[in-house]
């Protein structure tokens, strides 16, 4: 086995593309088929899906990744008793790279939904199995040479839009900066694109989209299919946060069809921390987006079908003669239909009231911070509204990569709203200045440009303006509830989503005044705003989908 110079894969590489013992193959047979490739043959092409993970019994294959334009790089050269793959082919997703046979070769094809199979059934070669794949895609997105091409000025607002984006959904992808890059005006110039319709995103599977939208460059790569109208799921999850992804987990894990939907990304508000240093198990840390990254490898593993990004716009339900049956409205014109329905569909970001935010969303004010947008003020002075637990974490991250962190609080004080341990991290930053019962008062820049920020004391009333061009918010969110506007759910006061309201005791704390509908998370009334809090809400609540479903699944049989 030959394999590109690359740290990761030289550190680790014995994980990452394993040699299988014979008795291991042997096991392996009873979950694909075999199959036959002529040498020079193409087995996987990138944009395409692939038949599925490819074990090789006999022969060699290489498998490649697209270098600069026209180019291809070789990942590894594989032989027998090795596989080929990564996550995509566990969710039947399009492949991000090429595979093609060097010579003879005999092989054996385990398909997406028998690869699901082979890692719940063998618990340790499944294991090693999976590791493998997750540690493939990491190294694809560590190289950052294969999925679409996203064409731009690198600071443009639609184009750091679509970054996130695939960042947050755990895509590889490369950006080319339209002003300096060769290949980037290669491109333009081979496309015929004119410079105002930039930026342009080339999809693996050759498709060329003109400023997508984030679904419509979901489609393109194979992130999100159509879905079925006529399959009905035991439950359908609205939000893919920690909550959502949780009730995922345990719901599939335990037998109930499970479809899970979200209109951004995997990993909710948890997936763009920076830091999370007080969930349980994980005393150095860890990232938002690599504990979500865990749990949303975590459900498709166990079969979860995810539609992301696809966003649900209203909830309806229709008697049956089996049950209560709900209908979600789905996109433009799509519908999922589910036995039950558990909402955890979190909260939207707040917004300052400034008259011209609005102009500088996207490029200048960050809702999150991320090595996206620290990349874009390394080494300038950045402004930071907020006192809660993210804006801590935040705070902390950017001062490792900026010249000077302003912090902002409308409180007299941190204490009140924020983890000691934060508090005290922050003190200990020399480049965090703190300022508390403070509050911005105007943006000052033009075409989209931030250039200073303004803000003023409450107490004093003494107003400062500093040269600022990134601003970050971490001011605290709203439920997602308008969603739930026409379906008679009923909400609190704020708009949160109330549960466990009932007079004979029957309902379920988790449940909505709606039978078969529950809330969990940030969403929910009541409920503690943490990461650990909402995956506790997600598997509490598979219980009681279970007590649910069995219910009306008596009332259905007594009625006949």
């Amino acid at each position: 086995m030959s394999q590109s110079a690359h740290p990761m894969q030289s550190a680790r590489h014995d994980q990452i593309f394993p040699t299988l013992a014979p008795e291991e193959i042997d096991r392996l047979h009873r979950f694909g088929e075999a199959r036959s490739y002529a040498a020079g043959e193409r087995i996987v092409k990138a944009g395409d899906i692939a038949p599925g993970l490819i074990v090789i019994l006999a022969g060699k294959v290489e498998v490649t990744q697209d270098g600069a334009i026209d180019q291809h790089e070789t990942i590894v050269t594989c032989g027998p008793r090795q596989f080929v793959g990564e996550l995509a082919q566990l969710s039947a997703h399009p492949s991000l790279v090429d595979a093609e046979a060097l010579e003879p070769v005999e092989a054996l094809i385990i398909r997406s939904d028998r690869l699901r199979d082979l890692i719940v059934q063998e618990a340790e070669l499944g294991e090693r199995i999976m590791r493998a794949l997750i540690l493939r895609r990491v190294g694809l997105l560590e190289r950052g040479k294969t999925g679409p091409i996203i064409i731009g000025q690198s600071d443009h607002a639609d184009l750091l839009r679509l970054q996130g984006f695939l960042a947050r959904n755990g895509e590889p992808y490369r950006v080319l900066d339209s002003g300096s890059d060769s290949c980037a005006r290669t491109l333009i110039e081979r496309f015929h694109v004119d410079l105002h319709h930039l930026p342009i995103v080339l999809c693996p599977n050759g498709k060329l989209l003109c400023n997508p939208s984030e679904n419509e460059l979901a489609r393109c790569i194979g992130l999100v299919r159509s879905i079925d109208a006529t399959k009905v799921y035991d439950v359908a999850i609205v939000g893919a946060g920690p909550a959502g992804l949780a009730a995922g987990v345990y719901a599939a894990s335990e037998g109930l069809s499970t479809i899970v939907l979200d209109g951004r990304a995997f990993g909710g508000q948890a997936g763009a921390s920076a830091r999370i240093e007080n969930y349980l198990g994980f005393p150095t840390g860890i990232s938002g987006m690599a504990l979500m990254a865990r749990a949303y490898n975590q459900a498709q593993k166990f079969g979860v079908e995810t539609a992301i990004p696809d966003q649900v716009n209203q909830l309806s339900g229709r008697a049956n003669g089996n049950g209560e049956r709900y209908l979600l409205g789905v996109g433009d014109d799509e519908t999922v239909q589910a036995r039950t329905v558990v909402v955890a569909s979190g909260a939207r970001y707040r917004r300052l009231e400034l008259t011209n935010l609005a102009q500088f969303e996207g490029s200048c004010v960050h809702y999150w911070a991320s090595p996206i947008e620290a990349r874009l003020c390394g080494g300038q002075e950045v402004a930071l509204v907020g006192a809660g637990n993210s804006a801590g974490q935040a705070a902390v991250y950017l001062a490792s990569r900026v010249k000077k962190v302003w912090l902002l609080a409308r409180g007299g004080s941190l204490e009140a709203s924020m983890s000691h341990y934060l508090v005290e991290r922050i003190k200990a930053q020399p480049n965090i200045d703190v300022l508390t019962r403070s509050e911005i008062t105007a943006l000052e820049g033009q075409e989209g440009n931030l250039e200073s920020v303004r803000w003023r004391n409450r107490v004093s009333g003494e107003e400062t303006a500093r040269p600022i061009r990134h601003l970050f918010l971490f001011i605290g969110a709203d439920p997602n509830t308008d969603w739930l506007a026409q379906c008679d759910v009923a909400l609190d006061g704020k708009g949160f989503v109330r549960t466990g309201d009932n007079k004979g005791g029957e309902r379920h704390a988790l449940e909505t005044n709606r039978n078969g509908v529950f809330a969990i998370g940030d969403v929910r009334s009541g409920s503690v705003k943490r990461v650990a809090a909402a995956v506790g809400e997600g598997t509490q609540v598979v219980a009681a989908l279970h007590a649910y479903l069995a219910r009306a699944s008596g009332d259905a049989s007594a009625a006949h």
